[in-house]
């Protein structure tokens, strides 16, 4: 077959058609919301898949058929334990297989060829991989935690099928990662005697930005948290109320700006030029953004002194 041919094949797989379609999906709903609302479409069940949380709520109620697929929203924490699962067996499996040499799981090997992984030798992709799962594993890890214990969650809701597919995220963010590990056969192929000997300069860059980003979404959380504490820590209410501090000075969501940056330091980690997760990361971007937006029209309907110099998502942008 010519190189070319075997170039689009490749530029083709299931994975990267995933997530492009995903992108493709929250891109159009994206465009959609900026619409003037005259022409932004009134479906019930379209605006129940795109809101979330504080966005359901207002004016006119929602269909009793829209909230007989609510499950709440607290239900977010199942998706960190999946993660944390999910993510850590692939960490350990790919842990095995670079410094012990065990091949993967013929089942798990089985599944990354269907979705596209290749049998190829490169790079330093073995310790990016390695280092981008450790920092999803991480990430998971945290996340789960603030959901426990730093959070506070009201009674609003997710849709079921919101839920379903925070839950099938995971998993297929933690195969992506998995996916772009040089295999030789069933083994990680690994450039050089020691996979630690591909260390390089991006490796380290990309895990200061992670480690910033992460800090900086920890802060937010906190932040969100607190406004419904007292100063001892105790829940005293679960309204909503204008939050201030550290990137909420700039925009409304910058939890969900944290999140988009979380997954550029993995981006970093991969060199730069890994195009699968650069989809990963393109499709964070838009649906982050989209939550993002909906949450700064609420806050700007239910507080009429919301500081108007704050944008949705992009400090000074967006």
């Amino acid at each position: 077959m010519a190189p070319w041919a075997e170039a689009e094949l490749s530029a083709l797989n299931p994975l990267r058609a995933v997530w492009l379609t995903l992108t493709a999906a929250f891109l159009l709903t994206l465009l959609l919301q900026l619409l003037p609302p005259g022409l932004l479409p009134g479906c019930a069940i379209f605006q129940d898949l795109i809101r979330y949380g504080k966005t359901k709520c207002g004016e006119p109620p929602r269909p009793a058929a829209c909230r007989a697929f609510d499950v709440p929203k607290r239900y977010f924490s199942h998706f960190y334990i999946i993660s944390v699962l999910w993510n850590g067996f692939l960490l350990w499996c790919l842990s095995q297989s670079l410094f012990l040499g065990a091949p993967f799981p013929s089942w798990l090997h089985g599944l990354l060829r269907i979705l596209g992984a290749a049998q190829f030798q490169g790079g330093e992709l073995a310790l990016s991989a390695f280092l981008v799962l450790v920092f999803l594993w991480l990430h998971s890890i945290r996340r789960l935690f603030e959901c426990l214990y730093v959070s506070v969650f009201s009674n609003v809701m997710i849709h079921i099928v919101q839920y379903c597919f925070g839950l099938v995220y995971y998993v297929l963010v933690g195969l992506t990662v998995l996916s772009q590990v040089p295999m030789d056969g069933r083994n990680a192929y690994v450039t050089g005697k020691n996979v630690l000997m591909q260390a390089r300069w991006f490796h380290i860059l990309g895990m200061m930005m992670f480690i910033w980003s992460s800090a900086h979404q920890y802060k937010c959380h906190v932040i969100l948290g607190n406004l419904r504490k007292n100063k001892a820590g105790v829940v005293i209410h679960c309204n909503h109320r204008i939050p201030f501090g550290d990137w909420f000075e700039y925009v409304s969501s910058p939890n969900y700006l944290a999140e988009l940056m979380i997954y550029v330091s993995m981006a970093v980690t991969f060199g730069f030029h890994n195009f699968t997760w650069w989809l990963v990361v393109t499709n964070v971007f838009f649906s982050q953004a989209l939550s993002a937006f909906l949450s700064h029209q609420f806050y700007k309907s239910k507080f009429v002194s919301y500081p108007k110099h704050r944008k949705a998502f992009l400090p000074f942008l967006f």
